[in-house]
């Protein structure tokens, strides 16, 4: 108890009462009591479009007396976005072809069938469409043994992830990251996926063994801090699409 009292202490306070969004040079800002919200590095959040700036602002309004930092998910990816990727676009495509290179929806399960069978039901059609929308070819695998993937279909993964924006580029690679597949974060992005069925879909195999055996209470946490994850990623990319 009293190592938690400490953590809590540790955190920053509260600061501020009000929250608000205004336009601003470059798109719109995020307003602390009247003023811009500025990232680790200084520099001012400035979001393109004004649905992800009050997206960012609710995780603000929604602190209590103490900020919860870890857990401002969008405001983290933000500052990613703004003091990371301009510097780092070409290291971050590679870091989603790389993900692409051993990406989960590839790898099939060996047995039992009825998870073979599930598998296939679901991850088929997204490959397939990946396949014929964005001109990737991918080689499935049963087992885990590591078969490689036709180097054209990592280059274009590559080069689909260098076309996307700062913010773009920021939350694909955060979703690669996320589900263990490139795909998956591409899927999401074009919202040929919510969310929610994202992560269902990098869990295939998990959901398949807590329906046998059940969720302990770390799993059960752990699933709850993705699924929050993952719906931040899904309201990201529709509020960048967002006129």
């Amino acid at each position: 108890m009293r190592r938690g009292f400490q953590e809590a202490s540790d955190r920053p306070r509260r600061f501020y009462k009000t929250v608000s969004v205004a336009e601003a040079e470059g798109g719109h800002a995020i307003l602390l009591d009247e003023r811009q919200v500025r990232g680790p590095r200084g520099g001012r959040l400035v979001t393109p479009t004004r649905a992800l700036a009050e997206l960012i602002a609710k995780e603000w309004e929604g602190q209590g007396e103490v900020l919860d930092v870890a857990g401002m998910h969008a405001t983290r990816l933000a500052n990613t976005a703004i003091d990371s990727i301009p510097q780092a676009r070409a290291a971050t495509a590679q870091s989603v072809a790389d993900y692409a290179s051993s990406d989960l929806l590839c790898y099939f399960a060996e047995e039992p069938e009825a998870l073979v069978a599930r598998q296939t039901a679901h991850w088929e059609p997204v490959l397939q469409r990946a396949e014929g929308e964005l001109g990737l070819a991918f080689v499935r695998a049963a087992g885990i043994i590591h078969r490689p993937q036709p180097e054209p279909t990592l280059v274009k993964v590559r080069d689909l992830a260098s076309s996307l924006d700062d913010f773009r580029l920021a939350g694909v690679a955060f979703g690669a990251s996320l589900y263990g597949s490139a795909v998956l974060a591409l899927a999401l992005q074009r919202g040929w996926l919510d969310g929610a069925q994202a992560l269902t879909l990098s869990r295939l195999d998990e959901i398949f063994q807590e329906e046998a055996w059940g969720i302990d209470e770390e799993a059960a946490e752990r699933v709850a801090r993705l699924s929050v994850e993952s719906a931040m990623l899904d309201a990201w990319f529709r509020a960048l699409d967002a006129a």
